[in-house]
This record gives structure tokens, C-alpha cells and sequence, in this order.
């Protein structure tokens, strides 16, 4: 059977390795802080005590770090993951980063004969346990295939969307939409309050009508409290960030409206 390494153990990384190895895949992990392994102790996976030690032990690896720099540090520190892969390895790259920062790494493991693909998930830690995690992977076709059956343990749907870089794109714009529609719904909210329509009554109308969004969603689960959302803010901003780079690289047109309520989510979650 295929083995398996995952770096990033966070809210959605740590639910992605438990259901890797609860689903009986040789499951290497690696974490800067010990205690963020300690919630697989009750599993088979074994803890690596460098990148470049877990990269020699495993067939797929799945990084799931938080910015663009840790997706580096991770690959091409000194002991990091090309250090230890042997050839024919792959690294999927589910952090959600720019598309040139997968192809500097792709070039980087090229010389060393492993191949990178970028899976990018949506869905949070609950939708990973779940096996319901929306996972849009970018990449060659034979190494996407080999980490195929790695991503359905908790991905479903999985989408190849393309080449290298298209996972990454194809996130980019869903945050830039997720980013969008927060402002839509909170503006729909607050025009519903002028109507003297209750906002759990619209919220429900919402859920099974043609209107509705995550983002209602969201603010309707947490009673429209927006301390989670605010504590994402910064993420969301560097995604709305990146995809605008992107487009200006490319010379794509910017969508205006969507763009400026994007802006405008995040000068209200930022706001205190």
C-alpha cells in the first residue's frame, strides 16, 4: 500500500491525516510543536523527527501549512521533504498559496525526480472527518492518479481541474466569492431588520431557496456573530491578495462588483 506522510496538523490538516490512517494507509506525520501529533496517539501513524526523514518513508506527502513561506521551509530547508523523497514521490501541496509558489517548487523537485501537485480543499476539519471534503487538485495526470485514492479517504468531490497551478486558481476565486457574499449577506440582513423580517425566519427561507449562500450560512449558524469570521480575516485577505496578483499577471479582467464587496467584507471584518 501507498506510503503516506502529512505535514500540517491543524483544524483541517490533523481531521485529513486521521481519516489517511484510519483508513489503514502507512501514515507518517511530522509537526514543529510535539503537541500537535498528540490527537493520533491512539492510531498507527508514527511521528517523523524531521521533513526529510518523513520524505524517505513515503510514496505521497500532503502539506497542509498555513502561507507560502511555510510551504518552502517545508520542501527546501535543509533537511526538508526533497532532502529525504526518493524519486518518484509525490507532494501534494493543500495549503492554499500562489500558483508560482507551486511551480518554484515543482521545478525544485523536478531535479530530484518527484513530482508536485496542488490540492487546495474547502470544507473545514468537520467536512474532512466527514470524507466530504471538496479537494481541487492541479497537476500531472499519473501523479494526481497515484495520490487519487490518498484524497478520497476524506475528499469527496475530488476535481482535477487541469494542469500544475489550476487547483490553486480555482480556490482562489471560490475564496474571492466566499469573501463577496459575506458583505451580500450581511447587507440582505440588515434590509431584512428595516422590513421587520426575523432574521432566523429569512435565514431559514434562505437554507431551501435559491438565494441562499455559505455565507448566510455561516452567519446564521454562529447567530450572526462575527468572531469567526474575524479571526479568519487575515487568511482571507491574503487569498483575495493572491488572486488579484494572479489576474494582474495574466491580464485578466478584474470583476469589479465582486471584488469591491470582497474589499468591503474585509474592511468590516478588520474594522474594531
Amino acid at each position: 500500500m501507498t506510503r503516506v506522510g502529512f505535514i500540517g496538523l491543524g483544524s483541517q490538516g490533523g481531521p485529513m491525516a486521521r481519516r489517511i490512517v484510519e483508513e489503514g494507509f502507512p501514515l507518517h506525520v511530522w509537526a514543529r510543536r510535539p503537541e500537535s501529533v498528540a490527537f493520533l496517539a491512539d492510531t498507527a501513524a508514527k511521528v517523523a523527527s524531521t521533513p526529510a526523514e518523513l520524505g524517505a518513508a513515503s510514496d505521497v506527502v500532503g502539506v497542509c501549512v498555513v502561507a507560502d513561506a511555510d510551504v518552502e521551509e517545508v520542501l527546501l530547508r535543509s533537511d526538508g521533504l526533497l532532502a529525504g523523497m526518493a524519486p518518484g514521490g509525490v507532494v501534494a501541496i493543500h495549503s492554499t498559496v500562489h500558483p508560482e509558489t507551486c511551480a518554484r517548487m515543482a521545478h525544485h523537485a523536478a531535479e530530484a525526480g518527484i513530482a508536485i501537485v496542488d490540492a487546495p480543499v474547502s470544507g473545514g476539519g468537520m467536512m474532512a472527518t466527514a470524507r466530504n471534503l471538496l479537494v481541487m487538485v492541479g497537476g500531472d495526470e499519473a501523479a494526481v492518479g497515484r495520490c487519487l485514492p490518498v484524497f478520497e479517504t476524506f475528499g469527496n468531490p475530488v476535481i482535477h481541474l487541469g494542469p500544475l497551478g489550476s487547483g490553486q486558481l480555482a480556490k482562489l476565486l471560490n475564496n474571492l466569492v466566499f469573501t463577496a457574499q459575506i458583505t451580500l449577506a450581511l447587507e440582505s440582513f440588515a434590509f431584512a431588520d428595516d422590513l421587520a423580517i426575523e432574521r432566523g425566519a429569512l435565514a431559514d427561507v434562505l437554507a431551501h431557496g435559491s438565494g441562499g449562500s455559505r455565507a448566510v450560512a455561516i452567519l446564521a449558524a454562529t447567530g450572526f456573530d462575527l468572531t469567526g469570521l474575524r479571526g479568519a480575516a487575515g487568511l482571507l485577505r491574503k487569498d483575495v491578495e493572491i488572486m488579484l496578483d494572479v489576474a494582474r499577471a495574466r491580464g485578466a479582467a478584474q470583476p469589479e462588483p465582486v471584488v469591491n464587496l470582497a474589499r468591503q467584507t474585509l474592511a468590516t471584518l478588520e474594522f474594531r
